[in-house]
C-alpha cells in the first residue's frame, strides 16, 4: 500500500514559479515509475511528466522546457518544479504511482492568473 501527499500548489502570475512535492508513505525505491498528471475542468486527466526510478524523465509537449519533474527516493519524495507558468498550466495537479496497484494522490490546485 502506497499513499500519497501532494503539496505545493496554490495561485500565481503568469510568467511565475512552484513546485510541487509528493510525498509517498513508504519507500519509493522500488516504484519504477511515478508521474504527475493534471487536470482541468471539462478535460481530461493529461500525463504531465513521468520519471524512472534510474532518473529518466518524460514529458508532455506543452511544459516541455519549462517544467523538471525530480525525485529523491531517500525522503521518498517526487517533484515538479514549475517555470513560467501559464494561465493554461491551470489544473489540480496529482501525483500517481504503479506498484502492483496504481496510486493517486488528492491532488493540489494550481491557479495562474494572466
Amino acid at each position: 500500500q502506497v499513499q500519497l501527499v501532494e503539496s505545493g500548489g496554490g495561485l500565481v502570475q503568469a510568467g511565475g514559479s512552484l513546485r510541487l512535492s509528493c510525498a509517498a508513505s513508504g519507500s519509493i525505491f522500488s516504484i519504477n515509475i511515478m508521474d504527475w498528471y493534471r487536470q482541468s475542468p471539462g478535460k481530461q486527466r493529461e500525463l504531465v511528466a513521468s520519471i524512472t526510478g534510474g532518473g529518466r524523465t518524460n514529458y508532455a509537449d506543452s511544459v516541455k522546457g519549462r517544467f523538471t519533474i525530480s525525485r529523491d527516493n531517500a525522503k521518498n519524495t517526487m517533484y515538479l518544479q514549475m517555470n513560467s507558468l501559464k494561465p493554461e498550466d491551470t489544473a489540480v495537479y496529482y501525483c500517481h504511482a504503479f506498484r502492483a496497484a496504481h496510486y493517486w494522490g488528492q491532488g493540489t490546485q494550481v491557479t495562474v492568473s494572466s
